[in-house]
């Protein structure tokens, strides 16, 4: 029997995650049944959780892939250019499963107290790339000084979570740059007039 390479394996998962992605976004947590993962995957549930030990760590592993990409973009351009790419991308069908994990992951932080306390050290990464981005903003002169830097992490966490809302209501993405804008905008250190 041929032996599977890791990248065989790492690409079988990838494929898991996207489909299981699409099943969460589609029926929820739990709509999301065994059967449904076998159809949105095209495998039987012994391929599934050969990869994933059950639904609940198939889902936080769905969470943990987004919350990875999220935490990546943050560090390299900032919590309002993660915005603009889901702006950029709301019509995708990767960003509706995207968006529907988001909502999914909301609701059972409020529902359920274990995957709370699984879910705070993936929280924490994306509020620690936040203020960390602001804080490098910040030392380069860009970013204002004078709001506390906690004020506006949680200003843009805000404009993040409402716009995480909205494109996941099906309201139309139309064109938020502008609004986007200002978000950058209310943030970033005002341009002082040059004196003579």
């Amino acid at each position: 029997m041929p032996r599977v390479s890791q990248n065989q394996l790492d690409a079988r998962r990838h494929e898991i995650l996207a489909a299981a992605r699409a099943a969460f976004a589609r029926y929820g947590y739990e709509g999301a049944t065994v059967r449904r993962l076998e159809e949105e995957t095209g495998l039987s549930r012994g391929a599934i959780f050969h990869h994933f030990r059950d639904k609940d760590s198939l889902f936080l592993a769905v969470a943990e892939d987004d919350a990875a990409a999220m935490v990546a973009t943050v560090a390299r351009n900032g919590l309002v250019q993660v915005m603009r790419d889901l702006l950029a991308q709301a019509a995708s069908p990767d960003t509706t499963g995207w968006l529907g994990s988001q909502l999914e992951v909301s609701r059972r932080l409020r529902t359920d107290p274990e995957f709370a306390k699984r879910w705070a050290v993936h929280s924490a990464a994306i509020a620690e790339a936040t203020r960390d981005r602001l804080a490098r903003q910040r030392a380069a002169g860009v970013l204002r000084d004078d709001v506390d830097l906690d004020v506006l992490a949680q200003f843009l966490e805000l404009a993040y979570d409402g716009l995480v809302l909205h494109l996941a209501m099906g309201r139309p993405a139309g064109d938020l740059g502008p609004v986007l804008d200002l978000v950058e905008e209310a943030v970033r250190q005002a341009s002082r007039p040059v004196r003579d």
